[in-house]
């Protein structure tokens, strides 16, 4: 099983909601690690390289307006399958279809204001984390709780 990193921005709806503690709580329960967090205000330069795939395509200035509208919360977790785990606690991207269970099917009712982003693959992960924090941002450390939460085959 792979030891994998995975980007999270807490989005300005979850902010303004007040949700991030309850996400927080939700991504430590599971037994990932946070390894770096902070808050941010993301700028128009930095949506553009975050969502550099997206830039020429229509709804693009739609999603530009939101990331930017007010502060997010970044954070860096730590896991085993780290990226999949976060992606299935996200739920879908539109809230009224999501799961209840997930983030996004318990707190969310709109597909554009969808609280939440995850990398969706290891290597989209590396690129997004590199985006947001500086290497020395992003700490190991080994939690005493680690044997808790997996067999060490799976860390």
């Amino acid at each position: 099983m792979a030891l994998e990193k995975s980007l999270i921005l807490l989005k300005p709806d979850a902010v303004q909601r007040r949700l991030c503690g309850e996400i927080i709580t939700r991504l430590e329960n599971k037994g990932l690690k946070l390894i770096a967090m902070k808050m941010l205000q993301v700028t128009k330069e930095l949506a553009a390289q975050h969502y550099e795939e997206h830039v020429e395509k229509p709804f693009y200035p739609m999603l530009e307006e939101f990331i930017t509208s007010g502060p997010v919360v970044a954070i860096v977790v730590e896991g085993p399958e780290a990226v999949s785990v976060v992606r299935g606690m996200m739920g879908k991207t539109n809230g009224r279809e999501s799961a209840p269970g997930t983030i996004r099917g318990d707190f969310g009712l709109s597909r554009q204001v969808n609280l939440i982003h995850g990398s969706d693959g290891p290597e989209a992960a590396l690129r997004e984390i590199g985006i947001y924090f500086q290497a020395e941002e992003v700490l190991s450390y080994k939690s005493s709780l680690d044997e808790w939460v997996c067999a060490s085959d799976e860390l």
